[in-house]
């Protein structure tokens, strides 16, 4: 099986990149690759140090987070989300500007976070959905102490979610009373 990947850069976020790998299917089902240093570490200036999941239930939404230091490869390992960044770089021309994409079991799509991003996902799928993500950073590992966060209906942000009333971390419904104040 070749290690191919296409890769594209976010045409609305500079510094975000979309990575759909090769796949190989047979009867058996599927196989394909997340990720290759020989094959995209360019793309990245530090090594993975840590790697994650969450699995979440339908109409759970995660995010805003993120922080200043980290960069993240996220994608949907089972189910399906729709995966969205947030420019949080108060210095960008595309501060607060942000990008969706529907990422599943069935396109293998990965989504590569620089620093300063703010990453979120909502649950479409009835039976849930696994999400991971793979941390670089130097030093300790962040915590949502050393996070920031936005409010996921922040109407200076605008994210069309389609949904009204999703489920939401303690943290996600103070950020959001916070925002609404």
């Amino acid at each position: 099986m070749a290690m191919e990947f296409e890769i594209e850069e976010s045409k609305i976020i500079k510094g975000v990149y979309i990575i759909t790998p090769n796949k190989f299917s047979d009867l058996r089902g599927d196989i394909w690759t997340a990720w290759t240093k020989k094959h995209l570490g360019d793309l990245l200036p530090l090594d993975f140090v840590l790697d994650k999941f969450t699995f979440s239930h339908f109409n759970v939404l995660r995010g805003i987070h993120g922080d200043h230091k980290s960069w993240k490869l996220v994608t949907c390992a089972y189910g399906e989300i729709l995966q969205v960044v947030v420019d949080c770089r108060k210095d960008s021309p595309t501060y607060l500007k942000w990008q969706s994409w529907d990422i599943s079991s069935e396109n293998q799509k990965l989504i590569l976070l620089p620093p300063n991003m703010g990453n979120a996902c909502y649950v479409k799928s009835k039976n849930g959905a696994l999400y991971f993500y793979k941390w670089a950073y130097e030093g300790e590992y962040v915590d949502a102490k050393d996070q920031f966060t936005y409010a996921w209906n922040d109407e200076r942000i605008g994210i069309d979610w389609g949904v009204s009333n999703p489920i939401l971390s303690e943290r996600d419904i103070l950020v959001a009373k916070e925002n609404n104040e």
